[in-house]
């Protein structure tokens, strides 16, 4: 969002004014013109081949499933749970794309769809939805479409018969919307239904108690351009009172708000606060509502939230959720990509330099991994693997290009494109991803793909000539509609309430009221390079070596970490006297927190940072020995290689790696299913991969007498009913403490949910091929293969490290050596109240793929002795179809189903 027009009533003239239009000077190699110009051509080809698929092989429907080459009607496919609740049996895909068409000079095209939406969208269906989606998208999208109807109107070439048709639908829709304001706080319930509101079970609605602070705080733009528009303030006045009642509920000490919150009581029920999911975009309407309605307040709010923000969670490049009544303490070490937005929201505060620092980190892990994972470690490595072409990243780049017209910021663009291009095509649209390590695809491309994702790759190309109309005089709103900045001069009712509690809330000195120039704020053209060039080591590189040695306080002698038992008194003490704290973690690592205000003297403090450095070096040496998640590719009709599977490695065997065509051939049941004795089918399994039960003998073991029989590779199948790489860490399958080099076949290792889908497809079709190999292949792009391995293992960062006596560090590592670091029953609080977190490191550990000698089962170490289950004749009792399993197999994680409830 650019702005250069903006109400003077009550907005000061130099706000933002500065920032945007004081653009730096040029700091790398610039980008040609005509470069530029294909780039912006490329964009507007992908969105054709986005749109077009969705018009032809989805619409009425509300999404496009790319796979398939279907429409995705809800009832018709299998739930995928809370996400669903986007889906209205609106054409939710076509109204979210309306001003989109506009922006890209698609002027026959908009007025087209805006005739189908006319004609065929109902509104009324007998159906719960989102309230939160449905108003950013749908009533965002008729809202935008509306605006762009009145200005290409205005311009007398187009939509001359055009009567605010889409404005009387959105206010349709914004009535249906409003019984879920009718609470006693003012808070929306999550869920609406579109024909019968909130009346209770009867209606599938009303029975919630709980909802997400971004949802009940992100309805402020939508909702007062409605009334603006209409003329009617009952929207404007619902969604300020939601934002009043979540301000007033905010923690008074820190000044933050938590993740989910009591509709009806508004008590906490999730008391962790970031910016990622569940909060992020009830910061941004905060301060988009002051640019567009002009009214001082919201400015004030976010202000303060702003000013917490960076005390507390921002530790630059990273963003870690605290707990609000203790936020010095770290409530997570890991980030979700929804927070990608936050550098652009910075942008518009005027505060570029953490906006550049913070981008910089999200690019560097977009590199690792060609898209920004769901969530990420603060060592920068997979935590949730799906990716469903999230614009957030994008929309950062653009407004940090705007802001300071670095060259590099196109760059970033450019590898935006190349990478849904390389790796998200598909021949009906982009697919979503399932799993950024392996390459698998999901068979979803969201509504937000198309309204926000070419939107801000578009403006970041262009130039201002391309563009239909001035989008300076336009605000985006969190979903990128476009609602124009002449709305905060529009009648509205003097009768809204304004709930200024106090005069000292008022007072000037709570916020800021103009945005520094960039051209002071960085007088050096090359100074954003430099503060690039430390976090890209921090991705790229491995940690510092040791400081020299030194002795620590009180003249004893310094721990080194490769000495380091945690049941020794004598070391935990000698942690203390350095400020260093430890927790044993639930899932059996052990996380080390160092505080140098802690420490006994300044010198023992230095051996503490030392300390930490030299635990986070055995961490990354303990990375280097995982393995990257593998993929079991089916490649046999009817699959043809739309189905991935991700799979656990094998210490041993072939190294798919280094394999350029993998291992591929027809599957097949061994028996005995668990391959702990000799194969009795060794007639079947020659020349084929076989297919194992884990349990009752040791993996090197099943590998050697498949071997043996002549099959060319192997699959083990979990027998823990349930079991998902979707809910589960990969599983990295250990030797059996013998030489392994006899063992020359590829072994990979799946979940219960991903053998079932193996075991079904045989039992339906009965011959299966399958392709084992590093990561998806045959995807139709060619260059792929030339490509260098995007499943690269991130190292531990080093750039963070401890300054002063005011920051604090963090490593966690697992306990892979039960009788060295054994966890205490006691909990040690890792962080002291007055200290600030600066420095976050998690052990490689955590996501990467665990060994048969995980600690919570020390028995494994050696043998994989669970109970199996013979398969008899059937490879798996289950009577589900192929496709209801593979349904079921992409239903999202618990919290993952969270984060998507919560926009994400």
């Amino acid at each position: 969002m650019l702005l250069r027009s903006y109400p003077l009533t009550t907005m000061p003239a130099a706000l933002f004014f500065l920032m945007l239009l004081g653009a730096l000077c040029s700091h790398g190699q610039t980008m040609s013109r005509e470069e530029r110009h294909r780039l912006r051509n490329q964009v507007v080809e992908m969105f054709d081949h986005a749109y077009q698929n969705y018009m032809d092989h989805a619409y009425p429907a509300d999404e496009l499933m790319p796979l398939t080459c279907r429409g995705r009607v809800r009832g018709l496919e299998p739930s995928r749970g809370d996400i669903d609740d986007a889906l209205g049996k609106f054409s939710l895909t076509l109204i979210d794309t309306l001003d989109t068409l506009v922006l890209l000079n698609k002027t026959t095209e908009f007025e087209a769809a805006v005739r189908r939406v006319l004609s065929d969208v109902r509104l009324d269906n007998d159906i719960v939805v989102s309230v939160f989606e449905t108003n950013i998208r749908v009533l965002g999208g008729l809202l935008g479409g509306h605006s762009m109807a009145l200005m290409l109107k205005e311009g007398g070439q187009h939509m001359q018969w055009y009567q605010d048709e889409l404005l009387h639908m959105a206010k349709d829709l914004g009535i249906r919307l409003l019984p879920a304001f009718n609470t006693s706080s003012g808070l929306p319930y999550p869920r609406v239904n579109l024909k019968f509101g909130v009346r209770g079970p009867e209606t599938r609605t009303g029975t919630e108690t709980d909802t997400c602070t971004a949802c009940a705080g992100t309805i402020i733009l939508e909702f007062a351009a409605l009334s603006r528009f209409t003329g009617d303030p009952v929207f404007e006045a619902h969604a300020r009172r939601a934002l009043d009642f979540l301000w007033e509920k905010r923690q008074r000490n820190s000044n933050l708000v938590g993740t989910t919150i009591n509709i009806h009581s508004g008590e906490w029920v999730r008391r962790d606060s970031g910016v990622g999911a569940g909060i992020d975009s009830y910061y941004e309407y905060l301060l988009k509502a002051y640019i567009l309605l002009g009214d001082d307040l919201f400015l004030q709010r976010f202000n303060i939230h702003y000013a917490s923000i960076m005390k507390y969670i921002s530790q630059p490049p990273l963003l870690l959720d605290v707990h609000i009544h203790k936020p010095l303490l770290p409530a997570r070490t890991w980030m979700d990509s929804l927070l990608a937005f936050f550098p652009g929201l910075q942008v518009l505060k005027g505060d570029i330099r953490p906006a550049i620092e913070t981008h910089e980190m999200l690019y560097q892990v977009t590199k690792k991994h060609n898209f920004l994972p769901e969530a990420f470690t603060t060592d920068f490595r997979v935590h949730w693997a799906q990716h469903p072409l999230r614009p957030e990243f994008a929309e950062s780049t653009y407004f940090l290009y705007k802001a300071t017209g670095d060259p590099y910021y196109l760059e970033a663009g450019r590898t935006i494109l190349d990478n849904l291009n390389r790796f998200a095509r598909v021949p009906c649209g982009f697919a979503a991803m399932k799993d950024v390590r392996t390459g698998s695809h999901e068979d979803r491309m969201d509504s937000f793909f198309l309204a926000e994702m070419f939107k801000y790759l578009f403006l970041l190309f262009a130039d201002a000539e391309d563009l239909p109309f001035d989008v300076e005089d336009y605000v985006f709103t969190t979903e990128a509609h476009l609602l124009p900045l002449s709305l905060s001069t529009a009648p509205h009712s003097s009768a809204i309430p304004s709930n200024r509690t106090s005069e000292e809330e008022l007072d000037d000195s709570n916020f800021d009221w103009t945005c520094p120039n960039t051209r002071l704020l960085f007088p050096d053209p090359a100074f954003p390079r430099n503060l690039r060039e430390p976090i890209r080591s921090a991705v790229d590189k491995s940690c510092p070596r040791p400081a020299p040695y030194r002795e620590p306080g009180m003249g004893r002698p310094p721990l080194r970490a490769q000495d380091f038992m945690a049941n020794n008194p004598e070391h935990l003490e000698l942690l203390r006297r350095m400020g260093v704290s430890l927790i044993h973690l639930k899932d059996g690592r052990v996380q080390l927190v160092q505080h140098a205000t802690q420490a006994v003297s300044a010198v023992a403090a230095e051996d503490g940072v030392r300390f930490m450095q030299e635990m986070m070096e055995l961490s990354s040496q303990q990375q280097k020995e995982q393995l990257p998640p593998r993929a079991i590719q089916i490649v046999s009709h009817p699959f043809f290689g739309r189905v991935v599977l991700t799979a656990g490695p094998a210490q041993f065997g072939t190294d798919l790696s280094k394999s350029s065509i993998g291992a591929r051939g027809f599957v097949t049941v061994a028996e005995p299913y668990s391959g702990c004795t000799e194969i009795t089918n060794a007639e079947y399994v020659q020349g084929h991969i076989a297919l194992l039960q884990r349990g009752q003998c040791m993996f090197a073991e099943k590998a050697r007498h498949i071997q043996k029989a002549g099959a060319i590779g192997g699959i083990v199948i979990d027998d823990n009913e349930g079991s998902s790489s979707d809910t589960a860490p990969l599983f990295q399958m250990a030797g059996d403490g013998r030489n392994t080099d006899d063992i020359t076949l590829p072994l990979l290792f799946l979940f219960h949910k991903e053998g079932n889908i193996l075991l079904e497809a045989l039992k339906e079709y009965r011959e299966v091929e399958v392709l084992l190999s590093d990561k998806a292949r045959d995807r139709g792009v060619d260059a792929q293969e030339a490509e260098e391995d995007c499943i690269t293992e991130a190292t531990t960062p080093t750039s963070f490290e401890p300054v002063g006596q005011s920051q604090m560090s963090m490593v966690e590592l697992d306990e892979l050596a039960p009788e060295e670091v054994t966890p205490s029953q006691e909990e040690v609080s890792p962080v002291d109240e007055d200290t600030s977190p600066a420095e976050e490191v998690r052990s490689p550990e955590e996501e990467a793929s665990p060994t048969e000698a995980d600690v919570e089962q020390p028995k494994e170490e050696e043998r994989d002795s669970e109970k199996r289950e013979e398969p008899g004749g059937d490879t798996d009792s289950s009577s589900q179809s192929v496709d209801e399993l593979l349904a079921d197999w992409r239903e999202d994680l618990e919290a993952f189903q969270q984060m998507e409830k919560d926009e994400l």
